[in-house]
């Protein structure tokens, strides 16, 4: 079974999804990939721990504060590469950004690899189902730039205001 709940932010509606122990998705209202994946509906249920507790840790984030990310339970649901890749986002310390092709040549290098695709890193950041908390906004173009977020550049550029970027 899956539940969610609807929290109004900042950057506006944000429906966050549990299943019955993990927080399995947050979108923001017209997010590109919005509920991507799973075919079973989500039942309203405001009352759920998880969507609780997830409220919480994003009242505390409005408000300035810098949750912890393994505060949560999540489970983001996606293959083992876009697992990895969002693994290294929530490793992306408040205030700073890494670049697409910085999560590709750590990818390369844990791999044994010479290279590997910024653009395949920026599909799976992209399709990252639980945005803000698995701070997909941290991540820019080489040059620094707010390229790409499915929630939309104002969100991205807002949210990394917000954390003092």
């Amino acid at each position: 079974m899956l539940y969610k709940t609807i929290y109004h932010s900042p950057i506006g509606s944000l429906t966050l999804g549990a299943d019955e122990t993990h927080l399995v998705g947050l979108w923001l209202a017209g997010q590109k990939y919005f509920g991507a994946g799973y075919q079973e509906p989500f039942a309203e249920r405001a009352d759920h721990p998880v969507l609780q507790k997830a409220e919480q840790w994003l009242k505390d984030y409005f408000a300035g504060k810098r949750p912890a990310i393994s505060d949560l339970p999540l489970r983001p649901q996606g293959s083992p590469f876009r697992q990895r890749v969002w693994q290294i986002l929530r490793e992306i310390p408040y205030g700073q950004v890494i670049t697409y092709g910085d999560i590709a040549r750590r990818l390369a290098q844990e791999q044994g690899q010479k290279s590997m695709s910024a653009q395949a890193v920026g599909g799976a950041v992209g399709h990252n189902p639980i945005s803000v908390i698995i701070p997909c906004h941290r991540v820019v173009g080489a040059d620094g730039s707010l390229t790409g977020y499915a929630g939309g550049l104002q969100a991205k550029s807002w949210l990394l205001r917000h954390e003092k970027i």
